[in-house]
């Protein structure tokens, strides 16, 4: 199994900015799509943001343009940057990796993702 480890959460004020970090066990390079998903309190987990192989991200309209996912194939790890975090963004970040290849890497497709990290908590107050 792949396992993916999130670090890089913590606490900001309204306005800041964090980056998260996913290390996986396995090359990243087969991991074809990795994203980044939140479960905030009392809400679903939601996906957000997806990155191929290739490198083409896609992102949901809460995030554009706040959040940028980027990966290192070379380090196996897979990052979020964060900007202009607003309460509402306070959540449990995770990231996952795609392992149902019949749906385009997209947030659009949570249903493809089979392999998740634990997870790391962003609290913005």
């Amino acid at each position: 199994d792949v396992q993916l480890v999130e670090s890089g959460g913590g606490s900001v004020q309204p306005g800041g900015r964090l980056t998260l970090s996913c290390v996986a066990s396995q090359r990243s390079i087969t991991l074809d799509c990795m994203g980044w998903f939140r479960q905030g309190p009392g809400k679903e987990r939601e996906a957000f943001a997806t990155i191929d192989r290739d490198g083409i991200t896609k992102y949901a309209d809460f995030v554009e343009g706040r959040f940028t996912i980027s990966r290192d194939n070379a380090k196996n790890t897979l990052y979020l940057q964060m900007t202009s975090l607003q309460p509402e963004d306070t959540a449990t970040y995770y990231c996952a990796a795609r392992t149902k290849f019949g749906y385009s890497c997209s947030p659009r497709y949570p249903m493809a993702f089979g392999y998740w990290g634990q997870g790391t908590q962003v609290t913005v107050s």
